[in-house]
Formats: structure tokens, C-alpha cells, sequence
């Protein structure tokens, strides 16, 4: 193994697990979920699934999930063995790959094999996040470590890296930041495994009013976008705050201006998943743009926490 090959698998590896993302939320969309029927990992007892939409979206979602699985397998291999890799950090992120990506594939058979409540499958979805920001993770740090280590080799390069005044408390204030954005996440997840996006029409009012009336599911939808609301203000928030307080030009102000624009279109993108909720077509590619951005937002926000934890020591 050599360092090149090594960034190589990690970045796979990472745009696998995104694929895994894409195609869950493709299967939810398009009503999928019981195109292999209650089989696993055969699909309606065959290892060729019929040639139905339903059908071949589910065993395509199985099918990358394998493969992906097997990347997750042999990117903690080399991490924990060959000796270049074997950081502290690296394994954090390889380990939590590898668990992650074994818990989602559990709770994926589980569903399938199992009727599963709402509540369990919106879970699903979190545990996929969770497992493709690890290996998001662990790429970023690859590179990033791999750009250092060319700086250093320059000898045009003789700066000395500026310290950093971080306050105290920042890191928990992130971190409280993510675990609420992980709520509103699994919250919309949520949603769209109960069929409660339709509940609020019109967007941003529902229903034509600033506060609804809480029949059936509209309660859950508009706890949704309020939540939704609430994460683009602290997030905002946050952004001015590391700016004024560590510095415009820093690490930490680009990655926060960086989520302040993610959470902006992601409430965007919200909007425009209600305005094209009538079209099916339309639908499962706005449903998509609106997973892409809040699994960016989120891999964000917690680089963020780590990084503002690395350079506070």
C-alpha cells in the first residue's frame, strides 16, 4: 500500500457511502421498499430480480451497499495494519465506518425481513449519515495531511502557522449545534417514511397560516420547519460569532460560512421540495437535492467541532 493508493480507497470509499445515501432515498421515494418483497439478501427468492421499477431501485440499493460494505472492510483493514495509517485519528474515523456501515446494513435486513415502525426506519437513515460522514472524515484528513506534508517539503513555504485564539465553550456549542441538526434530520426523515410532507400545503406558511391547525400529521410537518427555521438562525449565528471572535480569514470562519450557506439552501431546498410534491417525476430529484445538502450541512458542522477541538489544544 502507498499513500496515493491509500487516499485513493478512502475517497471511494466516501463516494460509495454517498451513493448508499442516494440510493435509500431513492428507494423511499419511489415507494421501493417492498420491491424484493420480505427477502434478504435475495430479491422475491431470486438472486436476478425482476424487471420492475420497484424491484430493481430495492436490489440496486442492496447491490452498491455490498460493494460499499466491502470498501468499508478493506479501508479499516489497511488503517489498523499498515503502519503510515495507523493514526489515532484515521482508526476513529475507520472504526466508526465500519460500525456504522454493519449497523445500517443490519437495520436494512431488518426492515425488509421485519415490518419495521416509522420511528426505526427514519433511524436508518441517520445511522447511513453517520457512516458516510466518517468516511468523509477520514478523507478530509488524509488530504488535508497529505497538503501539510507538501508544505513543510516546500522551501518556498516558511510560514509559521498563526495560533489561534479560540474561545472556551465554542467546541460545546458546536456540538450541541450538530446533535440538534441530527434531530431535525431525523425528524425530516421521519416525514418522509410517514408520507407527512403533504400534510403542510404552501410554503413557508402551512396552510395558508403562520401557525396551522395540529390535525393528522400537519403537526409533525410544521414541528419540521420551524425546527428547520430555528437550525438557519443558530447557525447564522454561529458563523458571525467565529468570525468576530477568531478571525475572518481563519479555518474555522470558512467552514462556518461554508454551513451558513448549506443551511440557507437547505431551507431552500425544502421549499422547493413542497412545490413539486404533486409532481412524482420532479419530486425524487428535488428529494435528492434536499438529501445531498442537509448530508453536506451535517458532515460540515462536524468537521467543524473537530477541527475547532484540534486547534484549541
Amino acid at each position: 500500500m502507498t499513500e496515493p493508493k491509500y487516499r485513493l480507497l478512502t475517497l471511494l470509499t466516501c463516494i460509495g457511502m454517498f451513493l448508499v445515501l442516494i440510493a435509500g432515498v431513492l428507494v423511499t421515494n419511489t415507494g421501493s421498499e417492498a420491491g424484493c418483497g420480505t427477502d434478504w439478501p435475495l430479491c422475491n427468492g431470486k438472486f436476478v430480480p425482476a424487471y420492475t421499477l420497484e424491484s430493481m431501485v430495492e436490489y440496486t440499493h442492496r447491490a452498491i451497499s455490498g460493494i460499499v460494505g466491502l470498501l468499508a472492510g478493506a479501508t479499516f483493514l489497511v488503517t489498523r495494519f499498515w503502519k503510515p495509517a495507523r493514526t489515532k485519528e484515521h482508526m476513529l474515523y475507520a472504526d466508526g465506518t465500519l460500525l456504522f456501515t454493519v449497523l445500517q446494513a443490519i437495520l436494512g435486513a431488518m426492515a425488509v425481513v421485519w415490518k419495521q415502525s416509522s420511528l426505526v426506519l427514519a433511524l436508518h437513515f441517520g445511522i447511513s449519515l453517520i457512516a458516510f460522514t466518517c468516511t468523509w472524515l477520514l478523507y478530509s484528513t488524509v488530504r488535508r495531511k497529505h497538503k501539510e506534508s507538501l508544505s513543510l517539503q516546500s522551501n518556498s513555504n516558511h510560514i509559521t502557522s498563526k495560533v489561534l485564539s479560540i474561545p472556551k465553550g465554542l467546541f460545546r456549542l458546536i456540538v450541541a449545534l450538530l446533535v440538534y441538526c441530527y434531530f431535525v434530520i431525523y425528524l425530516g426523515a421521519y416525514i418522509r417514511h410517514t408520507a407527512s410532507a403533504g400534510a403542510c400545503e404552501g410554503w413557508p406558511l402551512c396552510n395558508g397560516a403562520i401557525i396551522p391547525e395540529f390535525e393528522g400529521t400537519v403537526g409533525v410537518a410544521f414541528a419540521h420547519r420551524i425546527a428547520a427555521l430555528l437550525m438557519l438562525v443558530l447557525v447564522v449565528i454561529l458563523n458571525l460569532y467565529i468570525r468576530k471572535t477568531v478571525g475572518k480569514g481563519s479555518e474555522l470562519a470558512k467552514l462556518a460560512v461554508t454551513a451558513n450557506w448549506l443551511v440557507f439552501l437547505q431551507v431552500l431546498s425544502g421549499g422547493l421540495l413542497t412545490f413539486t410534491l404533486g409532481n412524482e417525476n420532479i419530486y425524487v430529484f428535488t428529494g435528492l437535492l434536499h438529501t445531498l445538502l442537509i448530508t453536506a450541512l451535517f458532515s460540515m458542522l462536524t468537521l467543524l467541532a473537530i477541527r475547532t477541538k484540534q486547534l484549541s489544544r
